[in-house]
């Protein structure tokens, strides 16, 4: 599913809605949104900046409704309390009004400035699906995130080298078309199988991955990891018998 088109070839996007879910992200949104400002304004005639705070308990809040106040591109969704990371990119993708969507983590581990090497594939596939070169995480998350992957492809025929991967680019009438129920860590596979179940194409591209600068993943806690598995398996029935 790799593409060989040049991804260094200048390319721009018209319409593009790009959002961060953030939990605890204070020390990282800044610099994350900033550095979106600039690359965005290079490539992208007509963009939006959504910054969705999933209830955080630091100064995150307060942080992303000064940048809204400053930058008229930025916007904000707020959670009054914490509801999940499926349910904050619910809420990212709903609020997007142009004719793409991007989305990465609120954290920093992605370059924002590799968004460009996406735009030629969106061309041909409805999404673009990147994966992790060079995982900065330790070995029983990498072990367990590449069994998970290997499960979740096998199910729902994605193949796909980095199911969960935070840098994925939309084109924003799929989610006209879609349902989105999860509002946990299942979140990424429920939108790509339901997508792949209603012919949507999807590629993929590889970028860099960062060590974490703020916030505490939750995505190795035990009760995360046994309710994704629990919803896997009702969601595959579920795609399963409903027809595209």
């Amino acid at each position: 599913m790799d593409d060989k088109i040049d991804t260094k070839q200048s390319f721009s996007i018209n319409s593009l809605s790009v959002f961060f879910p953030c939990f605890n992200e204070q020390e990282a949104i800044i610099p994350l949104t900033e550095k979106t400002l600039s690359v965005l304004s290079d490539h992208v005639l007509d963009f939006e900046i959504i910054l969705v705070n999933d209830g955080s308990t630091d100064g995150t809040a307060e942080t992303i409704d000064r940048l809204a106040e400053t930058h008229d591109a930025v916007r904000v969704v707020h959670h009054a309390q914490n509801m999940g990371y499926g349910a904050a990119l619910q809420s990212g993708f709903r609020a997007a009004t142009k004719d793409y969507v991007f989305y990465t983590d609120g954290d920093g581990q992605f370059d924002i400035a590799e968004i460009t090497t996406l735009f030629p594939l969106i061309e041909k596939f409805d999404i673009v699906s990147a994966y992790r070169i060079q995982r900065q995480e330790g070995l029983l998350r990498k072990t367990n995130a590449f069994f998970w992957t290997r499960l979740v492809c096998l199910l729902f025929d994605l193949p796909l080298k980095d199911i969960d991967c935070a840098f994925k680019l939309y084109k924003r009438s799929i989610f006209d078309d879609i349902e989105m129920h999860s509002t946990g860590a299942l979140i990424d596979t429920e939108i790509l199988a339901r997508a792949r179940r209603k012919g949507y194409t999807i590629t993929q591209i590889g970028v860099h991955h960062y060590p974490r600068l703020a916030g505490k993943s939750t995505g190795a806690n035990p009760a995360v990891i046994l309710r994704a598995f629990k919803e896997l398996f009702k969601l595959r029935k579920e795609i399963l018998n409903t027809t595209s």
